[in-house]
């Protein structure tokens, strides 16, 4: 019986060192790092107002319903950054159609004036959390959000030129904006 215990005595000592280095020291190290080098990023990219509040993350999506702002993407999980994903709906499934049927219809209903929807206005992003839309359907909505805000179409166009992704971002993926950062803007214009 004690050479059965002291066989065990090694398996157990690695497994508790494997617990500290993995669920303490690990963890410790990678957050201290990440908040000397990148305290912006390591605390979630938050958006402050002026008073210090925050108003969003530039890494998640958020509604937006006024008809003065920029909308985002549709998201089936509300950007609800708690439980990240979306429906994997093949193309042909009738609740991905019905669903992708009404975005379209709302779209072309709040925008009536701007020709054909982009596709990245009606359907989610893989995490269901995507803060960006491409620059083809920020110009998109400039009719409805001039004549809701007041402010010019040619100054609504220069806003988004101005969010554009660097064109570093923009060789690895689409031309892009990020949406709250447009629509603080934006409310900075009115």
């Amino acid at each position: 019986m004690n050479k059965q215990v002291s066989a065990f005595v090694p398996v157990l000592r690695l497994g508790l060192v494997c617990l500290v280095l993995c669920s303490v020291i690990y963890p410790l190290a990678v957050t201290g790092i990440g908040q000397l080098f990148f305290p912006y990023q390591a605390d979630g990219s938050l958006i402050k107002d002026d008073s210090g509040n925050v108003i969003g993350s530039e890494l998640i999506g958020q509604t937006f319903t006024d008809p003065a702002l920029f909308q985002g993407r549709v998201s089936s999980i509300d950007n609800d950054a708690a439980g990240s994903g979306t429906p994997n709906y093949a193309p042909s499934n009738p609740d991905m159609i019905s669903r992708t049927e009404d975005a379209i219809d709302d779209q072309q209903a709040a925008n009536p004036d701007s020709g054909s929807v982009p596709l990245d206005l009606v359907t989610n992003s893989g995490s269901g959390l995507d803060p960006h839309i491409s620059v083809e359907a920020a110009e998109f909505q400039v009719s409805r959000i001039a004549e809701a805000s007041g402010i010019s179409q040619e100054e609504l166009y220069k806003l988004i030129d101005q969010h554009r992704k660097s064109q570093v971002e923009e060789l690895l993926g689409a031309p892009a904006v990020n949406v709250l950062r447009l629509n603080i803007d934006l409310q900075a214009l009115k």
